[in-house]
């Protein structure tokens, strides 16, 4: 269903040429639970016109401008000199961040018939764990890349298919043709003297050596592109050691790679024999981190240092809204549905938003861009690590369908069955500490989102009553938002707090 509705409004651009607005049919990749990699086959089959446009809308970042019919071609049959008819699989792109991933699992064997739809492997990304399909009937000839390869870039060949099982026999020695992230070849020795050579001949002259790449003065700063800097971020580099090709030894993403292949990446965290010698600690383990962790490490410290934070706290009193959900639930008792705090907070930010619409905004560089729809991502502490589903259009749905959504997706959160859909995207940002006791704290903005609302347990306080010399009992929560300066004026924060408490109260 989901392709026809994309196919249909894609129609009046393939067939008549009239270019049209991609942000509606975005919309509708972005809403839909089809799959990235599925996505991006459709994609790679429209005329460049509507291809390049609408990738770079949906963020299918490796597939954008010329790429796209570059990558359909990898996913082609071809015929390779003295290789039978063949298509070499490649990583798929299964988000709009993803640049690389890890081959988490090959459910199929080298051998082995498949069929358009089947499962070939699990591949984990940086958000969750997801499952690459079969586009073509076929037998996998090669498995390029085994269970357990880590950080795989894009676009790198993992498998080939070929579409006869008498020809697998051709592909034992197969190495792969295309890919991603090439790995400069290693000189090869050269070749002894032929006996037909004149034995009193000089021998030949060694080539000239390269040129060797000036080296970085200590201490000196160090030049580099942002996307060389996400990449060493990601495989966990250090820049000191790598020596730069661009402009003015400009640091840039192939120096990264490439200084990656010549020998293991020199971690930033790594432990050291110098400031903090393992003697001087006790027993320990160290524990092998995760992609989604790696990323979420990346994105939370090139947050906080990139992003001006500044927060405000408000108490908010529960008592009148703890009495209504009370009341609600006692409503909703025979349909088994039950609504959560959380489900009220999410309401109230959601309302919030529509009435300030100055923080339902993101910082893009150029221009700040303000959302006309409220959608709530939910911080859930998972044990793959932190993930972030998004409740979508919270702002005009009902209470039971927000506590709906927020279960399924948490629940889909704990089996690591997240889907791009499901997690991409999102206006604003809650983070909800207070069933673990916690009074008040401050949270992290997730950009490109401007704000995020940390939320802290209720707690009972006395309070001066309605009448002088009285006193009567009140519960309390601390709701601290963290604003991106850049974004939203201290004054805008202040009036979007004073809204969601008398929304709350």
């Amino acid at each position: 269903m989901a392709f026809r509705q994309i196919a249909r409004r894609t129609f009046k651009v393939c067939h008549t040429g009239v270019r049209t607005d991609s942000t509606p049919l975005a919309r509708t990749f972005q809403t839909t639970s089809v799959n990235f990699y599925q996505i991006s086959k459709f994609v790679e089959a429209l005329p460049s016109n509507v291809a390049s446009p609408l990738g770079s809308s949906i963020g299918l970042c490796p597939f954008r401008s010329t790429t796209f019919s570059a990558a359909h071609n990898l996913r082609s049959f071809s015929a390779a000199a003295a290789l039978p008819p063949h298509e070499e699989l490649t990583m798929p792109s299964l988000s709009p961040t993803m640049e690389q991933g890890n081959i988490a699992e090959w459910k199929m064997k080298e051998g082995d018939k498949v069929s358009a739809g089947d499962i070939l492997c699990s591949i984990e990304t940086d958000k969750a764990t997801l499952e690459m399909e079969s586009m073509e009937d076929g037998f996998l000839a090669k498995i390029l890349m085994p269970s357990g390869s880590q950080n795989v870039a894009v676009g790198t060949p993992i498998a080939v298919v070929c579409e006869s099982g008498d020809n697998l026999g051709a592909f034992a020695s197969y190495t792969g043709t295309t890919g991603g992230a090439k790995v400069p070849p290693t000189s090869a020795p050269a070749p002894p003297p032929t006996s037909s050579a004149p034995a009193a001949s000089s021998p030949p002259a060694a080539a000239a050596p390269a040129p060797a790449r000036p080296a970085r003065p200590e201490g000196a700063r160090i030049f580099s592109s942002p996307l060389a800097r996400k990449t060493a971020r990601d495989l966990g580099m250090s820049l000191d050691g790598v020596s730069g090709t661009g402009p003015n030894g400009r640091i840039v993403r192939a120096d990264v790679l490439e200084a990656q292949a010549r020998g293991p990446a020199v971690s930033s965290t790594a432990s050291t024999d110098g400031d903090f010698p393992t003697w001087a600690f006790p027993d320990f383990t160290d524990l092998p981190i995760k992609q989604v962790q790696k990323i979420t490490a990346a994105r939370l410290l090139e947050s906080k240092q990139t992003v001006p934070h500044y927060y405000l706290s408000v108490d908010v009193r529960m008592d009148a809204l703890m009495k209504a959900r009370s009341s609600l639930n006692a409503g909703l008792e025979k349909s088994g549905a039950k609504l959560s705090v959380t489900d009220l907070i999410i309401k109230a930010s959601a309302l919030t938003l529509i009435a300030v619409p100055e923080v339902n905004a993101s910082w893009l560089g150029d221009v700040v861009r303000r959302y006309h729809a409220a959608d709530i991502t939910v911080a859930v502490q998972t044990e793959h690590g932190l993930m972030v589903p998004i409740v979508k259009d919270a702002d005009t749905k009902g209470l039971v369908a927000i506590s709906a959504d927020v279960k399924s997706l948490a629940a889909k959160a704990r089996e690591n069955k997240l889907t791009p859909s499901d997690y991409v995207g999102g206006t604003f940002a809650i983070s909800n500490l207070g069933m673990f006791g916690v009074k008040q704290f401050c949270a992290i903005i997730n950009p490109p989102q401007a704000c995020i609302l940390a939320v802290g347990s209720s707690e009972k306080r006395v309070i001066p009553g309605k009448t002088e010399g009285t006193y009567e009992e009140g519960t309390f929560m601390c709701a601290t938002i963290s604003c991106d300066h850049r974004v939203v004026d201290g004054a805008v924060a202040a009036q979007w707090l004073s809204q969601f408490k008398k929304n709350m109260e």
